[in-house]
């Protein structure tokens, strides 16, 4: 394959970039908070939707002259530059007679789902729908020569599920002038690219967007991967969501327009995403096109887990599909879908119309909250039942029941601590085991008792990213390996840690961070302070660790230990943790 580090910088910079530097309050110029409320309510009950790729790239389903094409099925054309008219020669063999979808929304119900999203037209171009603008779609370039869009969308309708969907509106690596990941204006591996992309804009993607929009009225639109979407270029396609009141759009058009939601790919951000609506989107296996030969499947215990954990942080999960080229589901995501599904049936209470957990997150398992101003619940998904039967959430409020959610009679007594907060008395076994559910009602809305970080046996406390009290735009990220503090763009923004010192004494301060500049920053813990600067470790993802200087803390009781960058040299970092080491 051709310009492999090129195409891999250029996917690290289309997925890993934040996209949310414009429009924090939505897509919808003028819009108040009450009425973005409104529009947002339905999307931000229903937790849990599905995913769909669907496409001429099913067909080679990752094998292209007999090799096996590595990285996600449906990137199959741009990996392996095939070229155009080989490639459109694979739609004589999309033919989905077996399609049902009907079947399909049944499933995504029984699931417990509330929305599907479906690939309209992914980056080959392909169109899944009869598009007046292009004969490269399904009614023109297949044998089964009929539209899949619509009859999918009525059958989602009929289900009562919300419908929504994904267009690639930049990326298109048929039409001439479409992008290409890692490749400038106008460039391609075939002569059938050459082209304007503005005119490509112009002619396709414009025209194909106001016919989604007019002809389905989805209730999402997913935008995918902004190459070359300059704000002027972006222009063109924004205005057309006025077509459809009550759209919700993502942050991916590109041109400085954040839209309604963040979308975090195959990750689950370590503390969500504060004061933004997000939905992570994520595969079974490790594809989200049909790849014949990926069998990574996750566990059911994954999904409901990674739903559970994506809703304690107030996110929505977007799990993901591969239909096969005749129409069918790969069984091992049917299989999966039906057993979530169950888990569902019993505990969706716990999912829908929850908000974020007001503590941090507990070893335990996670909490997700329905809050009220006389009485609050508390959902408390219990993944590890722990051996001493006690069972702490870090909430000041006093408790007034607490039940199984699959067994309502199942009682727990719950006691209020001033300084630990409630401890709920388990006794038998958990009824399940991916999630144990209990149902704790508490007096008021729920609020989180301060959290302290405490010295270890040695003397040492370790400060990391996840406990950190964040301001600005920062957030924890995982695409690095240990979670990290990133995004610190601006010399504003700052974090800071709880932490309770029993042996004082000196400490030296090591920082674990990445960064490939030399920004100053100062670090402040009681009376001490630290003028810093990070060391050069290569990139954002070299991490090293690093002495910033000793503190003395003379007293012991609680302080508060904070990093704020110097506004006139700040080169943004990414940052681990801090660890406090004693000095003998």
């Amino acid at each position: 394959m051709k310009r492999p580090v090129l195409l891999a910088l250029a996917l690290l910079l289309l997925f890993q970039l934040p996209l949310t530097a414009a429009e924090p309050t939505g897509s919808v110029p003028g819009e108040t908070t009450a009425e973005r409320d409104a529009r947002m309510a339905w999307w931000r009950d229903a937790r849990f939707g599905l995913f769909i790729h669907w496409g001429v790239y099913s067909v080679p389903a990752g094998t292209y002259h007999g090799k096996q094409i590595s990285g996600i099925g449906e990137w199959i054309m741009r990996r392996a530059e095939i070229p155009v008219a080989e490639y459109r020669s694979y739609a004589k063999d999309f033919n989905p007679v077996k399609f049902d979808p009907d079947a399909w929304a049944a499933l995504a119900e029984e699931a417990g789902m509330r929305y599907i999203v479906i690939t309209s037209k992914h980056h080959d171009g392909f169109a899944l729908f009869p598009s007046e603008v292009t004969d490269w779609d399904i009614a023109d370039a297949s044998p089964y020569g009929k539209d899949l869009i619509g009859p999918l969308c009525d059958a989602a309708r009929k289900h009562g599920l919300k419908f929504g969907l994904y267009y690639s509106q930049a990326q298109d690596w048929t039409h001439p002038g479409g992008a290409k990941a890692g490749m400038k204006d106008g460039e391609g591996w075939d002569d059938a690219h050459k082209g304007s992309f503005d005119d490509y804009l112009k002619k396709i993607a414009v025209p194909q967007t106001r016919e989604i929009l007019t002809r389905y009225q989805p209730d999402i639109l997913w935008w995918d991967t902004p190459h070359l979407m300059t704000k002027e270029r972006a222009d063109l396609l924004q205005p057309l969501i006025k077509l459809r009141p009550g759209l919700i759009t993502n942050n991916r058009l590109g041109g400085g327009y954040a839209g309604d939601t963040d979308t975090p790919e195959q990750h689950i951000p370590a503390t969500g995403i504060k004061g933004r609506d997000w939905e992570t989107c994520m595969t079974m296996n490790g594809t989200w096109g049909y790849k014949s030969y990926d069998d990574n499947w996750k566990p059911t215990e994954t999904l409901v887990r990674n739903l559970i954990d994506i809703a304690s942080k107030g996110g929505n999960y977007l799990l993901n599909i591969g239909p096969k080229p005749d129409g069918t589901i790969p069984q091992e995501s049917i299989d999966r879908l039906k057993e979530v599904g169950k888990w569902m049936k019993v505990n969706g209470e716990a999912i829908y119309g929850t908000t974020a957990c007001p503590t941090r997150l507990p070893a335990w398992g996670r909490i997700t909250t329905k809050a009220g101003d006389d009485t609050s619940t508390l959902y408390l998904h219990v993944f590890h039942w722990p051996q001493d039967g006690k069972l702490r959430v870090a909430v000041a409020n006093e408790p007034v029941s607490c039940c199984m959610l699959a067994d309502a009679g199942r009682t727990f007594p719950a006691t209020l601590d001033a300084e630990d907060g409630i401890c709920v008395n388990l006794s038998g076994d958990p009824v399940d085991p991916i999630a144990s559910v209990l149902v704790l009602k508490v007096k008021g809305r729920p609020e989180a008792i301060p959290y302290y970080i405490v010295q270890g046996d040695d003397g040492s406390t370790l400060l990391a990213a996840g406990d950190a009290d964040l301001q600005g735009g920062l957030k924890v990220e995982s695409r690095y390996g240990a979670p990290n503090i990133g995004y610190w763009l601006k010399s504003a923004d700052t974090a800071s840690w709880n932490l309770k010192i029993s042996k004082p004494g000196k400490f030296d301060v090591v920082a674990d961070l990445a960064t490939p500049g030399a920004g100053r920053f100062t670090v402040t813990v009681g009376d001490a302070k630290l003028d810093c600067q990070a060391p050069k470790t290569g990139n954002y993802e070299k991490f090293r660790s690093e002495s910033l200087g000793t503190v003395q803390l003379d007293k012991p009781g609680t302080y508060k230990l904070t990093i704020k960058p110097d506004p006139k040299a700040w080169s943004p970092i990414n940052l681990r943790s801090l660890t406090l080491q004693p000095v003998k």
